[in-house]
């Protein structure tokens, strides 16, 4: 049984998506640390949010995971799926309480992008035709 030939990705395609990946995945790094480190006023802005402090260490391992499973090639797909989830709940988290959250949701965007432009599995399975 033959599998069928994925197109291969161009090289300019692969560095645009590394970019689109590394750049929210940095954001996301620094949250998570941030949530580690607990620095003044990360008390106010969960309270805000109408989060328990106690939270901050699981969100933060949380993050990181994610993060970390996105990086590697093999598990892109599935840490953007997890990394989606994880942001549907920041938006959620925000509407609730009257905050804005286009920056959740356009790093949803950035991150599916990036993927895309550097998996050809995944731009087998959604192809964009001219």
């Amino acid at each position: 049984m033959s599998t069928p030939q994925t197109p291969p990705v161009s090289k300019k395609a692969t560095i645009i998506g590394w970019i689109l990946s590394i750049l929210p995945s940095l954001l996301l790094v620094f949250s998570a640390v941030m949530k580690f480190a607990k620095p003044a006023g990360m008390a106010e802005g969960f309270a805000h949010l109408q989060i328990p402090l106690s939270m901050a260490g699981g969100l933060g391992v949380l993050e990181l995971a994610c993060t970390v499973i996105y990086l590697i090639p093999r598990t892109a797909v599935l840490g953007a799926i997890l990394l989606t989830g994880y942001l549907g709940g920041a938006i959620l988290t925000h509407l609730r309480v009257g905050d804005p959250y286009f920056v959740q949701g356009l790093l949803g965007v950035v991150l599916w992008g990036g993927v895309y432009l550097r998996d050809p599995r995944l731009r087998a399975l959604i192809p964009f035709r001219s």
